[in-house]
């Protein structure tokens, strides 16, 4: 079965990257080894170089726009309003990174055959898949901030429809990411809504968090359209042609 996936070179390593470099940050493993964050730098740098050598022109692009984009708004949310904090306080340099290569990997699940065939089928059990995910988090945890996130999802998805399988995988991506960075105690949410709400009562991580990440896929896309007018209307244009 995996050798007849045709992108698995691109996202395979980007889980295994994800879950080898929080380790490498964990907690535990600075009380050990001193600057063990650096040789995640290293680590989630060499995998950026990987798949970067591997993609399409266009998703180089919103790769490198995906960086720039990840680090700002990293300095804005953790940094300046303390929405989630890092272990050291800073924004390590693997974050913005592992942005653009979470973004690289769904990109090229969704375009597995496998999952273009079963499209309607993967697209229903994710979706319901998210709500039960997000709905026992909020019976079982309080998790008020997350299902709201959650049902900010749901309207996205409702509003702009026809990038649901896009947009549902990479929920669930980030459901990995989150599970693992605050399990490894990499960084930590806060028990209410930036600390000051008390009543959006919040688990660490948040079910619903990946809402935040599609305002960063959604603002690549964005800066990709504005700095390549003239290709993005000339696909626009092959596209409608296919489908008249």
């Amino acid at each position: 079965m995996i050798s007849k996936l045709q992108y698995k070179s691109i996202y395979l390593p980007v889980f295994l990257v994800l879950w080898l470099g929080l380790l490498l940050d964990s907690q535990s493993l600075a009380e050990q080894v001193q600057y063990n964050q650096w040789i995640t730098n290293g680590l989630v740098l060499f995998s950026f170089a990987w798949v970067y050598s591997r993609v399409t022109t266009k998703i180089k692009k919103l790769m490198l726009y995906g960086v720039a984009l990840a680090l700002l708004g990293e300095v804005v949310f953790s940094i300046l309003l303390g929405m989630y904090e890092y272990r050291l306080e800073n924004v390590p340099i693997y974050v913005p990174l592992g942005h653009s290569l979470i973004y690289a990997a769904v990109f090229y699940i969704q375009k597995e055959k496998i999952i273009q065939r079963n499209k309607t089928r993967v697209i229903s059990i994710l979706y319901w898949g998210m709500i039960a995910y997000s709905s026992l988090w909020l019976l079982f945890d309080q998790d008020r901030f997350g299902f709201l996130c959650m049902l900010g999802v749901v309207y996205f998805l409702r509003k702009k429809p026809g990038n649901e399988l896009f947009f549902l995988i990479m929920f669930f991506m980030v459901v990995y990411l989150e599970l693992l960075g605050t399990y490894y105690q990499c960084w930590v949410w806060p028990d209410t809504w930036f600390s000051t709400i008390p009543f959006i009562t919040s688990s660490n991580p948040p079910s619903g968090i990946s809402v935040f990440y599609f305002g960063f896929d959604i603002g690549c896309l964005w800066i990709y359209k504005k700095l390549n007018s003239q290709k993005w209307s000339r696909m626009k244009s092959l596209r409608l042609l296919r489908n008249s």
